[in-house]
């Protein structure tokens, strides 16, 4: 997952609610950081976004694929 592919999968997941989620909750999983400091940190958006959907009680069958571009048919 690149952290395009997170941006996308926070804002299809949560709505107009992800920036703040990913800005405020602290997640312990990620040693008490936020979302945002973890990927400033270097933490992989894909580490990131299963703490962040853990963490928010997202129903695991939600965690794969979100955040990813249709392919193009040519």
């Amino acid at each position: 997952m690149r952290r395009s592919e997170f941006q996308r999968a926070v804002e299809a997941e949560f709505g107009p609610r992800g920036p703040s989620l990913t800005a405020d909750l602290v997640l312990s999983e990620l040693g008490d950081r936020t979302a945002a400091e973890a990927l400033d940190a270097g933490t992989a958006p894909r580490d990131v976004w299963r703490a962040l959907c853990a963490a928010a009680d997202v129903p695991p069958e939600r965690w794969y694929g979100v955040g990813r571009l249709e392919p193009r048919r040519g």
